[in-house]
């Protein structure tokens, strides 16, 4: 899938501990690098941080409409919230690794939130941008009572997580209760019609494509719910700041997706920034650079902690 002829998930993680990468870092890229395989990796409580497990966002609902929030032990004031939604080709995939409790968010003055959502053998789109916006409404319903402040919410997700993000951040303008304050997308699928059609990236039309599962179908024959499932469509000049990142070296998702939805946010006057890493693959090393994991950290910053 990435890194040439590494198959199996030793062989990545080998290549990973050679790199002196955390092993926490190693399994997220491995679960990116091998989409359908879940590998377990949980989170690992800081101290000085709370962790509230298994919030059911959704009453008596499907057992995936779940999600954790990481806290201060003593909170201070309403927090900004960033909301982290996984990966995984929206069939794998679990709230348990969350790299912004990872990168010390919770002790930098913010709520973390890590959400699970029905994936696509449970339910075809848009069961995943429900659950996602559900999420979002119940904890901006539950803001008190978490110390939350419901106007600085942040959303964060890589590769279908990246698409989730982009699509409630362009979405949540329909429903205050769903309104975030930032957006940060990894390399996550846009255009779905342009998507599949890309030359190398046609394996995604195919039958057994993680984009078929999602859709119930073959994106030619869904093309009204692959429309559905694009944020593109979805702009307006009210939108919340967004921060893109992609390799140029992606294989799994082509960097025309970042592209398109960076000129349609730009042309709708929203503020954008979209940084391409050289020779960067998908969910690669280059996504743990020290001026990425900065440039991430200052922009949610910027959006959510204004003036501090």
């Amino acid at each position: 899938m990435i890194l040439g002829n590494l198959r199996r998930p030793a062989g990545f993680l080998r290549l990973m501990k050679s790199w002196s990468l955390p092993l926490a870092t190693c399994l997220a890229l491995a679960a990116c690098a091998f989409g359908q395989q879940r590998i377990p990796m949980p989170v690992r409580v800081p101290a000085g941080v709370t962790a509230q497990r298994d919030l059911a966002y959704v009453p008596d609902g499907h057992p995936r409409q779940k999600l954790d929030l990481y806290l201060p032990e003593n909170p201070r004031g309403k927090l900004p919230v960033v909301v982290w939604i996984h990966g995984g080709g929206w069939q794998a995939g679990s709230k348990d690794g969350c790299p912004p409790v990872r990168e010390g968010f919770v002790a930098k003055g913010y709520a973390v939130a890590s959400l699970n959502y029905r994936l696509s053998q449970h339910a075809v789109f848009p069961a995943q941008i429900d659950d996602c916006l559900a999420a979002i409404r119940w904890l901006k319903d539950n803001a008190t009572k978490y110390h939350l402040d419901p106007e600085r919410f942040g959303l964060w997700g890589a590769s279908a997580g990246g698409h989730l993000v982009a699509l409630a951040g362009t979405r949540g303008g329909d429903d205050p209760g769903t309104r975030v304050a930032a957006v940060c997308d990894y390399f996550g699928p846009t255009d779905f019609e342009v998507f599949v059609t890309t030359p190398g990236y046609e394996r995604h039309a195919g039958e057994k494509s993680a984009e078929t599962a999602l859709f119930g179908g073959p994106v030619a024959e869904q093309r009204k719910l692959a429309r559905e499932a694009n944020p593109i469509r979805y702009i307006d000049k009210d939108d919340p700041p967004f921060l893109i990142v992609h390799g140029d070296e992606d294989k799994v998702v082509p960097l025309n997706q970042s592209e398109l939805l960076a000129k349609a946010l730009e042309e709708k006057g929203v503020p954008v920034t979209l940084k391409v890493i050289d020779g960067g693959a998908h969910g690669g090393p280059g996504f743990q650079k020290a001026d990425i994991r900065e440039q991430v950290e200052a922009f949610f910053a910027q959006h959510l902690k204004p003036g501090s």
